[in-house]
């Protein structure tokens, strides 16, 4: 295995080993790190008609030694996850050319690029807890560096940060807001204030129980607090909506986190209110959960008939979708579908949603039910999953698309070598910040050490 100024050297071609042996190298290969930060990046190539950004280039360029490392098995064994979206991507492009004509194999080619290749970029360089927790840190180092930014334009109005750059290259529009809560909605360098908030907000859970792994309570809340007041800035109601469900979720792990059922206990209260509100309400309970997530009584209304007629649009094309054509719906109703589970069946088909869900559950239903990890791994684990059940509410009332989109499958890929793991691979380095008792509680620091924080089940 090469040490780490080898893969920092060669950031393609290392970063993953054999995982069936052992679940991978420690420090995270540099293409990961430039692809994340391509992400905040807003500047707009142009190579002909093709449309690029930073991080479609990035994905350019790593894509085909991402693929062939999975073919060669660097990443593990080859996972219904990774089957499911090959198939979305080769159905999508198939739809794309059957609809467009020649005209749709360019985004046929550029489904293949934002949806399998950030997926495979985490499959394939992420293959440890380390590189997991470099990977966290990487993304609330960027955040914080939003912050300040961040504050001044909800406060001003002014969006410097997106202006500055604008001056360098050609940058996205700055999106018309109206103000909330005496505040404006932040854009950051983003296309729109609802994609910066789902960037920041996804970070929240992985820096509390991932970042903060081995930190006081106080040092990993107050470093979740900042995440989390970044990507309150954007006060769009979908965003908010993830962010409070991991707040609510690491709240639950803390106050249970003594009992070992807590988590069927939490899916048994969900299953039963899911069971009542569908006989006890005339609305279904999807249509209640759109209606109560938004800022106002018009925006649930629209998300209400975005569902009804993009589901009908659903049914009325099953097997390939409209493309990129309109989708039928009253005159007074915008083109776009604000709801991110759709927008595949009204492009694509049914197929489509099939293998759409295919793959996130495939990854999320094979983290939920995988066992045997240590407390480094256990802690990925939850962090990830976290995370993607905020993707999953928040994809009912957003869509996600550009930067964002692509956050998603690289994220649904980042946690995929935990199904390879196996305890002690990682053995990682973490200093632990023990908290000192009260006085009358004070006892000997044998007993301290075998005590830590880090060995505490309540993450």
């Amino acid at each position: 295995m090469s040490n780490a100024t080898d893969e920092i050297r060669s950031p393609l071609s290392a970063g993953y080993e054999n995982a069936g042996h052992r679940s991978g190298v420690r420090q995270l290969p540099l293409i990961v790190p430039m692809l994340l930060v391509s992400l905040i990046l807003p500047f707009i190539l142009y190579l002909g008609p093709l449309r690029l950004s930073v991080y479609r280039v990035v994905l350019i360029v790593a894509f085909v030694p991402a693929v062939v490392a999975w073919l060669a098995g660097h990443a593990g064994r080859i996972r219904i996850a990774d089957i499911a979206l090959v198939l979305l991507c080769s159905w999508g492009a198939i739809s794309f050319f059957v609809v467009h004509g020649t005209a749709g194999i360019q985004a046929g080619g550029m489904l293949f690029i934002e949806t399998l290749g950030p997926y495979l970029v985490a499959r394939v360089y992420i293959r440890s807890a380390a590189a997991f927790r470099a990977m966290v840190k990487a993304l609330f180092l960027i955040v914080l560096f939003l912050l300040p930014f961040a504050l001044i334009e909800a406060v001003t109005g002014k969006d410097i940060l997106l202006e500055a750059m604008d001056t360098v290259w050609n940058s996205y529009p700055r999106v018309a807001k109206d103000p909330r809560w005496g505040l404006q909605r932040v854009q950051a360098t983003f296309e729109h204030p609802i994609l910066y908030g789902v960037f920041c907000g996804s970070v929240i859970a992985l820096t509390y129980v991932v970042l903060g792994q081995g930190w006081s309570f106080l040092r990993r809340a107050g470093a979740t607090f900042l995440v989390l007041f970044t990507a309150a800035l954007t006060l769009s109601a979908g965003p908010l909506t993830g962010m409070t469900a991991q707040l609510l979720l690491l709240a639950w792990n803390r106050i249970l986190g003594a009992v070992r059922s807590r988590w069927k206990l939490l899916a048994c209260i969900i299953a039963a209110m899911w069971i009542f509100l569908e006989f006890a309400s005339n609305r279904s309970p999807a249509q209640i959960f759109i209606s109560y997530f938004s800022f106002d009584q018009h925006s649930a209304y629209m998300r209400l008939h975005i569902w009804n007629f993009g589901t009908a649009s659903i049914l009325a094309h099953p097997l390939l979708g409209i493309g990129f054509n309109e989708w039928a719906r009253p005159s007074w109703m915008r083109s776009s579908i604000d709801m991110y589970w759709i927008v595949p069946g009204v492009r694509h088909g049914l197929p489509a949603v099939f293998f759409n869900f295919a793959a996130f559950f495939g990854v999320v239903l094979s983290l939920i039910f995988r066992k045997g990890l240590d407390e480094a791994q256990s802690a990925c684990r939850m962090g990830i999953i976290f995370c993607l059940i905020a993707f999953f509410l928040t994809g009912w009332t957003v869509h996600y698309w550009n930067a964002t989109y692509v956050l998603f499958h690289f994220l649904l890929g980042s946690g995929m070598w935990l199904l390879d793991a196996r305890p002690e691979d990682d053995a990682p380095d973490i200093h632990v910040e023990e908290e000192r008792p009260p006085l009358r509680y004070r006892r000997s620091r044998e007993d301290l050490m075998s005590t830590s924080h880090f060995g505490s089940s309540r993450q």
